[in-house]
């Protein structure tokens, strides 16, 4: 499976956690020491923000966008998972 829950990722020493939601959504609120990377400009441009030697842990609003990102990322040779349930999850 292609997802992790936020308390597993949340247990992790740096965990590199990726925003997928829109720059407005991730200035409300978002995930402590996460970055943001708006879903579009991450699949447009993958190669600019992602290493393939790095896991990057992603989030959307409710875990759907990110899971799909997260596949098509991982069939280019990147290593990244979803957090099961999106940020609502993590409130």
């Amino acid at each position: 499976m292609n997802t992790v829950s936020i308390d597993d990722v949340m247990k992790m020493d740096s965990p590199i956690i990726v925003d997928v939601r829109d720059n407005y959504s991730y200035n409300m609120s978002h995930v402590k020491n996460s970055i943001n990377i708006p879903y579009y400009n991450l699949l447009n441009n993958f190669s600019h923000y992602l290493d393939k030697n790095k896991v990057y842990y992603l989030y959307c609003g409710e875990g759907k966008q990110s899971l799909e990102i997260s596949k098509r990322l991982n069939s280019f040779g990147y290593n990244t998972m979803s957090i099961s349930g999106g940020f609502i999850s993590f409130k």
